[in-house]
């Protein structure tokens, strides 16, 4: 044999030697360091709708999942946009119990008619970049910018920005309350709200912490922080902070008398009948429009 088959095959051995060991060394640190997953994991995430929207404020739906195997509860853990608690609670064993149905406000009025355009945006449309360079078409730094941010971050078409008013529109039959389309807005102008029974909700749609009179200035609808409001609401849910009226919509009952006194009309109701005394005066109205000669015919 001579000397370079002699090296050849030590080499080998010393290779091979060396190969031996480090598989040793990694079997038994694979069994040291072996993690168990959960094969409840699997089961609760088939529920979960795959959307991975961060709704839940976990990474996405895997996460919530080991998220709830590993708290083997559901407090604080559910998921908005469509996933089954009921058949996740039937696979953790416990129970599913009952959340309030949220949906995405737009708490901004400032259309063309009530926040007249004094500049004109021509640049990015982005409302991130708008936001840095710019107060708005208006000149209200807390009023919606309108370029679509929020458009772009909802992954179930729930929100679409509306070619009249410039402002979001949300969808109630779409919207699953993820709050993606709230955290990306960056003047705070979208939030999430209790969705309400029959969809119905009262919330102040302004969120200028300006004084009355410059808030009025940039636009009619703006909240002037006068307290009307908040005198009138018999549940205590309206406070004024900042020169501007917030309803915790876990206080209000909808009860609308904060709606008959403000005089700026910041305060929506949506989704309610009109009152007797509206309908009654509506039809009055109606009566006084009609011609002479169509009255007389009556």
């Amino acid at each position: 044999m001579t000397p370079a088959i002699k090296i050849i095959l030590l080499a080998a051995l010393v290779i091979g030697a060396i190969g031996l060991i480090a598989a040793v060394i990694l079997h038994f640190v694979s069994k040291a360091f072996k993690v168990i997953e959960d094969p409840r994991i699997d089961e609760v995430a088939e529920h979960l709708p795959g959307a991975n929207c961060g709704g839940c404020g976990f990474a996405g739906c895997r996460a919530l999942a080991e998220a709830i195997v590993k708290a083997n509860s559901l407090e604080g853990r559910r998921c908005p946009a469509g996933g089954d608690m009921a058949a996740i609670a039937n696979v953790m064993g416990l129970e599913a119990g009952e959340s309030e149905p949220m949906v995405a406000v737009v708490r901004c009025n400032g259309t063309p008619e009530n926040a007249p355009a004094k500049v004109n945006y021509d640049s990015l449309p982005s409302c991130q970049f708008a936001s840095s360079v710019y107060a708005g078409a208006s000149a209200c730094p807390f009023g919606c910018l309108g370029c679509g941010d929020c458009v772009n971050a909802c992954k179930f078409d729930a929100i679409h920005i509306d070619p009249t008013t410039k402002l979001p529109v949300v969808d109630e039959a779409k919207c699953v309350g993820c709050g993606a389309c709230a955290k990306t807005c960056p003047r705070k102008v979208i939030e999430l709200r209790y969705k309400g029974k029959l969809g119905r909700r009262v919330f102040v749609s302004c969120v200028n912490k300006e004084k009355g009179a410059v808030a009025r200035k940039n636009c009619a609808a703006a909240c002037i922080g006068c307290g009307k409001c908040a005198k009138a609401c018999p549940f205590e849910a309206i406070t004024v902070v900042d020169s501007v009226a917030y309803i915790d919509f876990t206080k209000c009952k909808s009860c609308r008398k904060c709606f008959a006194e403000c005089p700026t009309g910041a305060i929506h109701a949506v989704n309610f009948p009109p009152k007797k005394e509206q309908a009654e005066q509506a039809a009055a109205n109606a009566t006084e429009n009609i011609p002479s000669n169509e009255n007389e015919n009556k």
